[in-house]
């Protein structure tokens, strides 16, 4: 997969004016881009289409948007970009539980919207695509090591950059990063989670000066991109 203007972009939204601007977007940016307008024919066309990516209102009629991404999630990877008029997080945050990579809330700008999908793109390029990735993990020992050397990391880092490393490219939010500590969450609250990502960005960079690929998402929580 990759970000080139052969890339293929579903839009699902059923307002015909938002859809429409959308499409016009993206093609004028060069990407091949088609719509839906409900949540069942969206699911169909993912499974017979396959596109590269994936923009998804959350109201949709026949099937919601969190109904399509978490039934999307159980035979695809597509890169998803969530549409919301919900401004709570916690709505934000069930969306990216559902599977979604990121999301932008309404009302939006077109531009930011095609440049989240170039992003994306780009991301789901580096999973695809990236053969010598710089880490490994040994589950047994509860160690990673960076660039051939073993990461000092206890065990709650451990687990965390884990779940961070099983999906570059998609956000985790506090709550997922706390549960991915199991047994151990109750030694560590969701503040301190920022914490532990602040040490793991130390330890990387300790065996790689300068890289800089645990990412926040402000008002969400923490993203792994794959250095070059």
């Amino acid at each position: 997969m990759s970000d080139t203007p052969s890339n293929c972009v579903l839009v699902v939204e059923d307002d015909r004016k938002i859809s429409d601007l959308l499409l016009n977007y993206l093609r004028a940016s060069g990407y091949a881009a088609t719509a839906a307008y409900d949540g069942r024919d969206a699911l169909r066309m993912i499974q017979e289409r396959a596109p590269d990516a994936v923009i998804l209102d959350w109201m949709l009629p026949g099937l919601d948007g969190i109904g399509v991404c978490k039934a999307v999630r159980a035979f695809s990877d597509v890169p998803i970009l969530m549409l919301t008029a919900r401004i709570d997080e916690v709505d934000r945050l069930l969306g990216l539980d559902m599977g979604a990579d990121d999301y932008v809330c309404k009302p939006f700008a077109p531009r930011e919207v095609v440049a989240r999908v170039r992003a994306l793109l780009r991301r789901a390029q580096g999973r695809v695509k990236t053969t010598a990735r710089p880490w490994e993990i040994d589950d047994g020992a509860f160690r990673i090591s960076w660039r051939g050397q073993w990461l000092a990391l206890t065990r709650i880092e451990f687990m965390m950059f884990r779940l961070l490393l099983s999906r570059p490219g998609r956000v985790y939010s506090r709550d997922q990063l706390l549960a991915s500590v199991h047994d151990s969450q109750r030694d560590i609250s969701d503040r301190a989670i920022d914490t532990h990502i602040k040490n793991l960005r130390k330890k990387v960079q300790v065996l790689e000066p300068g890289c800089d690929c645990i990412a926040s998402v402000y008002g969400v929580g923490y993203r792994f991109d794959i250095p070059d």
